[in-house]
């Protein structure tokens, strides 16, 4: 192409000018929209275009010319609902790059924020996967951290549906964060996610609900590995008609009991009241000596104080006694 074209500004008629191939913003807020194309009939647009100037053979062997846009759609559009015939345009090469164009549209949007976090991350993914570039190349040419880049591109596991919320302004981009702790539990992250929406939960509530499922199932994987730990949690939740969890720690540790009634309470407390009477300690008392019987062989070492305490009350030693004792347990 001439250089009498090359980053020159000429008024182009609007309907010579194709969108561009590669723009990766795909929604465009019409009432935004509407009010910048009352900006342009008042003002004229203040900012040129840009676009790529090609001449293409006709059929009658002439030559016709063909424009495409790199960077202003949003603009285009607004000129359209305006009114324009013409608008300004400063002409580029014509030999850019599909990833000149895809780089120069995402910069743009980038810098002036009018990508919302589902294009972003798409156009980012689009720059990894189609042009080959890192993290850290996107990052650079971007003005952004690698991390940043990472992070926004993470969101593209959650599925299509919560893509399209983020998009609609129905949940924040903060919520993705919370969302995506539980990517390998669908049911939770679900639930999660409707009960973000519906009561319009704040990011920092749906991070605490996170973790904690989170943390449950750190637990139970730590559980499925001490084969002991998991049998007395269910040889107890079958003796007490209720869900056990024994959190055991470097010394001692804790057992939570579930209840779900007045009347829950009131029989896990007769039952653990009987078995203290009848001074049945079955089997952990059992796993309590066996413990013992193992740490004390050990050459130098003193024997583990296996304790059981209320969740709310600092740790303490118990004689063996004492151990079973119903004040030590919480529910």
């Amino acid at each position: 192409m001439s250089h009498f074209f090359q980053d020159s500004v000429f008024w182009v008629e609007l309907d010579k000018i194709k969108p561009n191939p590669y723009q990766p913003r795909r929604e465009f807020d019409e009432a935004e929209l509407k009010s910048l194309a009352d900006s342009i009939r008042q003002y004229g647009l203040l900012q040129a275009l840009v676009v790529t100037r090609t001449e293409v053979p006709r059929e009658d062997g002439g030559l016709a010319v063909e424009y495409e846009l790199i960077a202003g759609e949003r603009r285009l559009r607004a000129s359209k609902i305006a009114g324009l015939s013409q608008v300004p345009v400063l002409i580029k090469s014509g030999e850019e790059s599909g990833l000149m164009k895809l780089e120069l549209a995402i910069i743009e949007n980038v810098q002036r924020e009018d990508l919302n976090a589902v294009d972003r991350a798409r156009a980012f993914d689009r720059l990894a996967s189609e042009f080959g570039l890192k993290h850290v190349d996107i990052a650079k040419k971007i003005g952004k951290s690698r991390e940043y880049v990472s992070n926004t591109m993470r969101i593209l596991a959650l599925p299509d549906d919560m893509l399209s919320a983020l998009a609609e302004g129905q949940i924040a981009e903060g919520h993705t964060r919370p969302l995506l702790m539980l990517i390998e539990r669908p049911d939770e992250q679900r639930t999660l996610f409707k009960e973000i929406i519906h009561k319009k939960m704040p990011v920092r509530e749906a991070e605490l609900i996170a973790r904690g499922i989170a943390f449950e199932r750190a637990r139970k994987r730590e559980s499925l590995n001490d084969p002991e730990i998991a049998t007395l949690e269910h040889q107890l939740s079958e003796s007490l008609g209720t869900r056990v969890k024994i959190e055991a720690k470097e010394k001692g540790g804790k057992i939570h009991i579930d209840y779900f009634s007045p009347d829950d309470l009131r029989f896990i407390l007769e039952a653990l009241k009987n078995r203290e009477k009848r001074g049945e300690h079955g089997m952990l008392n059992d796993h309590i000596a066996k413990v013992g019987d193992q740490e004390s062989q050990s050459d130098g070492e003193h024997p583990r104080n296996v304790s059981f305490e209320p969740e709310e009350k600092k740790e303490q030693d118990f004689d063996t006694d004492d151990m079973y004792s119903i004040s030590n347990f919480s529910v």
